[in-house]
């Protein structure tokens, strides 16, 4: 009878045990889970700038750099500067204050050719994976930077949240190449036959992949643009970039929004209230389109 009750005992002890067991990895296997879904934090050099923490570190072997709100908004929105990051920074400023991150890949001298493109990539895939980004980013190309920003989303289209493009760049042929009304700069030109690979002028000039030439995956995505120019820019003419862009982009059925600078050149960028530009990207940076089409 003794040895019964000793067994009965026992077996009710390991099958608490086994119970016990159970729930320890039940709940190691929740945690690492939840652990996974938590942003990492940035590497590297941490500033301050404009006072939001500022970090900078290398993906893909490029200089990155991170500004970040003091409170990220819901989803992790962000935006994604082509080039010239800190210049007529109110934008970015309203747009950290609102829980945006902003983001620039230091890519030099490249004009946005598959190189470019290449980086940007890798970039995407590890602010979106690694650091939890929204899937879809709002792009500024400021002048040359909307080769970047152009050619990445047009790539990409169903990554963009939208564009902003102030005076922007949408054929080399224009600028630097200054084929057209503009001034054009040779050694930029240059640049753009060593880093798309032409063999000459000919070649470049035959080109078929300029955002101006290359809209329809943007226009079917169904990304919002906003372009801020001046009518009177001789570097960048608007006439032969942002006006080629609105032309063909509404002629796909896309929708752009066109803020015109009367008699002002290629500078000053930006807007004196730079309202309708935070708003734009908030608008559609803040919540992804998949989500609206499903509403």
């Amino acid at each position: 009878m003794l040895s019964l009750i000793c067994e009965f005992v026992a077996a009710r002890f390991a099958a608490k045990r086994h119970w016990a067991v159970a729930m320890v990895a039940l709940f190691s296997v929740s945690a690492s889970g939840i652990a996974a879904e938590t942003p990492a934090p940035f590497p590297g050099k941490q500033s301050v700038w404009n006072g939001f923490p500022r970090f900078d570190f290398e993906i893909d072997g490029r200089p990155v750099l991170v500004v970040a709100p003091k409170q990220a908004a819901a989803g992790r929105p962000w935006v994604w500067h082509g080039e010239f990051f800190g210049h007529k920074p109110a934008p970015d400023i309203a747009l950290l204050e609102r829980g945006f991150h902003v983001v620039y890949m230091s890519v030099p001298n490249m004009l946005g050719s598959p190189e470019a493109v290449a980086h940007w990539n890798a970039c995407y895939g590890e602010l979106t994976g690694k650091y939890g980004f929204a899937r879809q980013v709002a792009l500024v190309g400021l002048s040359r930077g909307g080769l970047y920003c152009y050619n990445w989303a047009e790539a990409n289209p169903d990554k963009v949240a939208c564009i902003y493009g102030d005076a922007p760049v949408c054929d080399f042929k224009s600028w630097p190449g200054g084929k057209g009304k503009g001034k054009g700069s040779p050694r930029d030109w240059q640049l753009v036959l060593e880093r798309y690979g032409f063999k000459d002028d000919a070649e470049a000039l035959a080109y078929t992949k300029n955002p101006v030439d290359n809209l329809a995956l943007l226009a079917k995505a169904k990304v919002p643009l906003l372009h801020v120019y001046g009518d009177a820019d001789d570097v960048v003419p608007w006439e032969e970039n942002t006006g080629l862009i609105a032309e063909r982009y509404r002629k796909l059925g896309g929708e752009i929004v066109l803020i015109a600078k009367h008699g002002v050149g290629h500078h000053p960028h930006g807007l004196d209230d730079s309202t309708p530009i935070v708003e734009f990207i908030a608008k559609h940076a803040s919540s992804s389109r998949d989500t609206q089409k499903s509403e």
